[in-house]
């Protein structure tokens, strides 16, 4: 049995990459595995898609749903064909002012809980199956204000690209993907009590298109995919030009 495992796939990012997966691949895949915390809304989707699908309710910041992930993987001895690691979180403002309790709800949801997963998914694994991490552009460089959901994006993007090129020598292909600003509910939680930069709404994408690309990226096995020209131009700037001098660009921009 073939088949494609996303977590995040309640909202967002992973709830389109179900949606594109179940339409790309009308043969070669058999089951997809929707995981997410909000169990109404993965089964709302199960039903609209045309592949058979599994629902698993799992909080990922809790030890138990990695047993029961790996436990479901031992009954059932799938081929993995694609993991698409979606599930993650950020919080807009200054460290000292948040909770500790979000920004270590972060690291672990945005940093662990991909890497456990991803350690976990791996053994079922089989040549020419492919791995997308979402990372984002707030990993090509630290961001006041942003700075522990940053610092995770980074390891997201550090990870994947370094686990690409182990991979190779088995045909498996990791992707990280770097959007800018994306019109999901990602923003409602972020800005629960500061606003963004005004300037990042004039730059938001649309999920469909940033996960088509991701697709694409991933299927021509590349490292890393970065969703429209400015978030293209930003990571060529983030390595240009030191990263002191733009972070004061951008506290003037605040």
């Amino acid at each position: 049995m073939n088949i494609a495992i996303i977590t995040g796939a309640s909202s967002g990012m992973g709830k389109e990459a179900a949606k594109q997966i179940d339409n790309i691949y009308t043969d070669g895949i058999d089951e997809i595995w929707l995981i997410a915390r909000r169990t109404s809304r993965l089964e709302n989707l199960s039903m609209c898609l045309k592949h058979k699908s599994r629902v698993f309710s799992l909080d990922l910041t809790r030890d138990s749903s990695f047993n029961e992930l790996k436990l479901a993987l031992n009954e059932h001895d799938p081929n993995v064909k694609m993991l698409v690691n979606a599930a993650g979180f950020g919080i807009i403002g200054d460290f000292i002012d948040s909770k500790y309790t979000s920004q270590s709800g972060m690291v672990r949801l945005n940093c662990e809980a991909l890497t456990k997963v991803t350690h976990i998914v791996l053994n079922y694994m089989v040549p020419d199956s492919r791995i997308i991490q979402f990372a984002s552009s707030a990993a090509f460089m630290p961001q006041s204000g942003f700075a522990v959901y940053a610092a995770s994006k980074a390891y997201v993007l550090s990870f994947s690209r370094a686990l690409n090129q182990e991979l190779k020598k088995y045909n498996i292909t990791v992707t990280a993907v770097c959007p800018g600003p994306v019109d999901t509910e990602f923003f409602d939680i972020a800005e629960k009590d500061n606003n963004s930069l005004a300037i990042k709404k004039y730059f938001m994408a649309k999920t469909k298109n940033v996960v088509k690309k991701a697709m694409i990226d991933s299927y021509h096995r590349k490292s890393v995919s970065i969703y429209s020209l400015p978030m293209q131009l930003f990571y060529i700037l983030a390595k240009m030009i030191p990263h002191e001098f733009l972070l004061k660009i951008m506290a003037l921009l605040k």
